[in-house]
């Protein structure tokens, strides 16, 4: 039987999924096994990359099992990972430190804050393509230097979680340039570690592991990687890239003019560009057909929906009765605003920023307030196309919708309006999947670009258009909410004073 599968790994902070791609990137099997985070006081947050393997190795050990003879079949696996995670390798390819601190550890704020002190954004952001924030490995790894100094004194090599799997599997050590780019480390110029970013950390160059392309074969699978998983010897193994750029690709998000929104707890926007949107208020990440995905994030998207939940209905209602019920008040709400910046702002000088209703008045009802909280998330990121656009000089020309918010048609429709541009919905949710598998199948050469892999692999389920009596209601409101937004900070720092 031929080579007709790929075997894609996608490993999220909560799970690993394994599965099992056609050559015409159909999911035809997917297993998945769950690990837990581990928080040993407020703002950290780590995991044990042993237990990634453990994971792993399980998962594919299961989705194996449930196809005919899978593991001939497979020409070639294909990992993507949760971004930022740090992991510390040894000399003997084993793990110097237990475990890693994730894309959400938040230990590193005061690293971040002496480098903002001593640096402005200006000054740096060309060697970076981003500002500074605890995300960035690069932090992590002073912190690492600093305060756990015998296991950075034992460390050969350092990588991101998919590329420790990857060492496991093969043996070779890389960290891609989708990694790499979002490591506060890399040179975007180049594609290379940057020596200015590594000297102004103090951190030792030489610990970074070389960076790769994501579709190019790494390794092969090793005699012992294959008894622990089932694979058979010899099977390629691809770099890979970071869990975010590679769902943009199996979202169909690979070109300017295409934007990309990923709702769950929070709503990332990211516009494709040929090179880094150098701001302030803009993070970059590499794309693995080579251009640069520039994104802004709202810590709370889908997560002012559960705020709403809990705070009306004490967690008694259902999101679907939520929906429905904001469905009963008109598109502006009756002109009540929500600001949804319930957890504050990721990046820039308002970081403490709050929530509020604005506008209330005696004839607003339950409808209202929850219209006003879906329509303030859109707003609120219709804000952050409008600053892409303005950096980038190529608008975007429609925007595919990605995670748990994509199912709320009412969210669709009111977000479409609001951004006067068609959302696209892909039929197959497992975005991170389908990327692994258009790399794959490039890797293997079904496909001269990742790209041509990319247009024949991704469907849409549906389109949501604006609806122009919307629209023409929210085009004033979004220029008011600007107004509010901007006013709202000068309170912030006050409020911050007040007696707890």
């Amino acid at each position: 039987m031929s080579e007709d599968l790929f075997l894609t790994i996608d490993v999220g902070t909560g799970s690993v999924r394994a599965a099992l791609v056609d050559r015409h990137g159909q999911v035809i099997a997917i297993a998945a096994r769950e690990h837990e985070q581990i928080v040993p006081q407020f703002g950290w947050s780590e995991q044990r990359p042993a237990d990634w393997w453990t994971g792993v190795a399980a998962s594919i050990r299961d989705v194996l099992s449930g196809e005919p003879d899978a593991r001939r079949r497979i020409a070639a696996v294909s990992a993507c990972w949760q971004m930022h995670g740090t992991v510390l390798v040894d000399d003997k390819g084993g793990l110097a430190r237990e475990t890693a601190p994730l894309w959400n550890d938040k230990r590193t704020i005061a690293h971040v804050a002496a480098f903002e002190k001593r640096h402005r954004p200006s000054t740096y952001l060309a060697d970076s393509a981003n500002p500074a924030t605890p995300a960035w490995p690069g932090f992590k790894l002073q912190w690492l230097r600093d305060e756990d100094p015998e296991a950075w004194r034992r460390t050969a090599a350092v990588v991101m979680p998919k590329d420790w799997i990857n060492l496991k599997l093969t043996g070779e050590i890389a960290i891609d340039r989708t990694d790499g780019g979002a490591s506060f480390l890399m040179d975007p110029r180049t594609g290379q570690w940057s020596e200015r970013m590594t000297g102004l950390l103090g951190l030792d160059r030489a610990k970074l592991a070389p960076l790769r392309n994501p579709i190019e074969i790494l390794g092969h699978v090793t005699a012992e990687a294959a008894r622990e998983t089932g694979l058979r010897e010899g099977t390629p193994v691809l770099v890979g890239g970071g869990d975010y750029p590679v769902a943009l690709l199996g979202s169909g998000v690979y070109r300017p003019g295409i934007g990309s929104e990923v709702m769950g707890t929070s709503a990332i926007i990211t516009a494709i560009a040929e090179k880094p949107l150098l701001d302030a208020q803009v993070s970059n990440v590499g794309t693995v057909e080579g251009n640069w995905g520039a994104f802004m994030l709202l810590e709370s998207g889908g997560d002012a929906m559960r705020w709403a939940r809990r705070a009306f209905h004490e967690k008694q209602a259902g999101y679907e009765e939520i929906v429905a019920k904001a469905a009963e008040a008109p598109a502006g709400a009756d002109r009540l605003f929500f600001m949804p910046y319930l957890a504050g702002e990721r990046l820039g000088h308002h970081r403490n920023a709050r929530a509020q209703f604005f506008g209330i008045g005696a004839t607003h009802g339950l409808a209202h307030m929850h219209r006003a909280v879906l329509e303030g998330v859109a707003f609120a990121v219709k804000r952050h196309i409008d600053i892409l656009d303005r950096i980038s000089g190529a608008p975007m020309e429609r925007v595919i919708a990605s995670g748990g918010g994509a199912r709320t048609k009412l969210w669709l429709k009111i977000k479409a309006s609001v951004y006067g541009i068609p959302i696209l919905v892909p039929a197959e949710a497992e975005c991170g999947i389908v990327g692994c598998a258009a790399m794959a199948a490039t890797a293997t050469g079904l496909f001269p670009r990742v790209e041509d892999a990319a247009e024949s692999y991704v469907r849409y389920s549906e389109e949501i258009t604006p609806d122009p009596r919307w629209t023409e209601t929210y085009r004033p409101m979004q220029a008011f909410f600007e107004k509010l937004y901007l006013h709202s900070q000068s309170l912030y720092d006050d409020l911050d004073r007040l007696p707890s």
